[in-house]
């Protein structure tokens, strides 16, 4: 089993920064990618980012404000989110892949609040 914990949600204002993380342990050999979503009251879960060893794909309604990264040699992935609006107010999960024992398998964060006031 692999657990993610998210961590690095909470109250901001519109125009500040926020640096999620989302921590992997578990019993796993290696990461093939990583994603984070967001879901606002009322909204559809939604694909903010997306990370393997060789794409990065970002959204274009965050394209430029928010970033992906991944640090292996702490089993850590982050979002970097600049320049944040109140329409960015949402829960934000993480999702990733993960080699284990029992082949390919894939886990999600228990998410984490975001609001952004004006």
């Amino acid at each position: 089993q692999v657990q993610l914990v998210e961590s690095g949600g909470g109250l901001v204002q519109a125009g500040e920064s926020l640096r999620l993380s989302c921590a992997a342990s578990g019993s796993f050999f290696g990461q093939n990618s990583m994603a984070w979503y967001r879901q606002a009251p009322g909204k559809q879960r939604e694909l903010l980012a997306h990370l393997t060893r060789v794409t990065t794909n970002i959204a274009d309604s965050v394209k430029g404000r928010f970033t992906i990264s991944l640090d292996n040699t702490k089993n850590t992935g982050y979002l970097q989110m600049n320049s944040l609006k109140p329409d960015d107010t949402a829960v934000y999960y993480c999702n990733a892949e993960f080699n284990t024992n029992w082949g390919r398998r894939d886990y999600w964060g228990q998410g984490t609040q975001v609001t952004v006031s004006s």
